[in-house]
């Protein structure tokens, strides 16, 4: 078991009830991003404790929700009874078996810090996309990562610090390009809505050409 999975297992017993301004601000990110988007077929990745599939499977008629976690999946599964929903256990760094056919949407929600090669990432994703489908990317902002911030969480025996690789805005960007990606939106989301500070969360939508 990897040391990402290992830590997403046991931070899924106080995941949804610990402060937690990154999963709260990254929610509304996606929901303000993707409200204006029709999509039918969603591929989530990162699904983590259902956060974002409980609102992706009012939009959808079937969402493949994707986590390296069985624990965090386990939660998912108790909050969200729906045919519209398949849950799927799957490590995005190898072979994408988990994708059913081809989607409209692929969403990544706080995931991508944890993966070192994004290469493989956009391939498998524009794979699994229809021509005009859209990728939307929410993670803890590059300028959030470079003062220090990271994603951990308390435990009893004290504090765990997940592995984390930090990825340039223009690394996402240009690392979409070479797969048939082009930029639909970049924005950025501030604590408070203070932009006096740093940012908290970067999204980016991408479109299959």
């Amino acid at each position: 078991m990897s040391s990402i999975q290992k830590a997403y297992n046991s931070w899924a017993f106080q995941y949804d009830t610990n402060q937690n301004k990154t999963r709260d601000l990254e929610g509304i990110a996606l929901r303000t991003i993707l409200s204006t988007i029709d999509f039918e077929r969603v591929l989530e990745i990162g699904c983590g404790t259902g956060k974002n599939t409980i609102w992706l499977q009012e939009k959808a008629q079937h969402v493949t929700a994707v986590d390296f976690s069985e624990e965090m999946l386990a939660k998912a599964r108790e909050k969200i009874a729906s045919d519209k929903v398949q849950f799927k256990q799957a490590d995005i760094t190898k072979e994408w078996s988990f994708a059913d056919g081809k989607y409209n949407l692929v969403t990544f929600s706080l995931v991508l810090e944890h993966i070192e090669n994004l290469d493989h990432i956009f391939r498998k994703a524009a794979n699994a996309l229809v021509k005009g489908g859209y990728a939307y990317i929410g993670e803890l902002h590059p300028f959030k990562q470079y003062s220090g911030s990271k994603a951990r969480f308390d435990t009893d025996e004290g504090r765990e610090v997940l592995e984390c690789y930090t990825h340039p805005i223009s690394e996402f960007t240009q690392g979409a390009k070479q797969h048939g990606f082009i930029v639909s939106d970049i924005n950025e989301y501030f604590d408070d809505n203070d932009r006096t500070q740093i940012p908290r969360i970067l999204t980016i939508l991408l479109q299959k050409v």
